[in-house]
């Protein structure tokens, strides 16, 4: 069976990307697909997750296996896991999350199910929009209340530490005296 797949981002307005698969083709080939109709390398932990009419998560399919460790739990990897595994109608919903730092995800929606035929390979065949970043930039300063403050020198103090000052008994640092 030959899958059409249409995704979009909500982040980035006219964007879409329309792919062909072979449904026996496994998730990480798909997932190789839509890396490369976005430009986007392959060093990200990406994942899908299948989901309902409504959108809401179920199944997980990882990238690697990240073994939660509950044993009830179903684990699913990319590499082992047909798209025929989870996909069988027309209208089935996945998300890809395509940035695992920030949850930035893809809305997937199977277009149409081609009952015979085969594809070596995926195939892009519509493609609008320039592709979001795939990593969004992360904000690693400090929030402005963060900052320190006349109030907060007055409680730590705003001299400089005189190493004569602390008492290092009951400390052990390796060599006596050494830090």
């Amino acid at each position: 069976m030959i899958l059409t797949i249409k995704f979009i981002c909500d982040e980035a307005e006219g964007f879409s990307r329309t792919l062909r698969i072979d449904a026996e083709r496994t998730f990480l080939d798909l997932n190789r697909a839509i890396l490369s109709a976005c430009g986007y390398g392959d060093d990200q932990l990406t994942s899908f997750y299948i989901c309902d009419d409504d959108w809401q998560r179920h199944a997980q399919i990882t990238r690697q296996d990240m073994g939660s460790g509950n044993p009830d739990e179903d684990l699913y990897t990319m590499e082992a896991t047909r798209l025929s595994d989870f996909i069988e109608d027309e209208g089935q919903k996945l998300e890809y999350v395509f940035d695992p730092f920030s949850e930035r995800t893809f809305f997937l929606q199977v277009k149409r199910c081609e009952p015979s035929g085969s594809l070596a390979e995926a195939e892009v065949t519509a493609a609008h929009g320039a592709a979001p970043r795939q990593i969004a930039d992360l904000d690693f300063s400090l929030p402005a209340a963060a900052a320190v403050t006349a109030d907060d020198e007055e409680i730590f103090g705003g001299e400089d530490i005189d190493l004569e000052d602390i008492d290092l008994e009951g400390f052990e640092f390796g060599e006596e005296g050494a830090f």
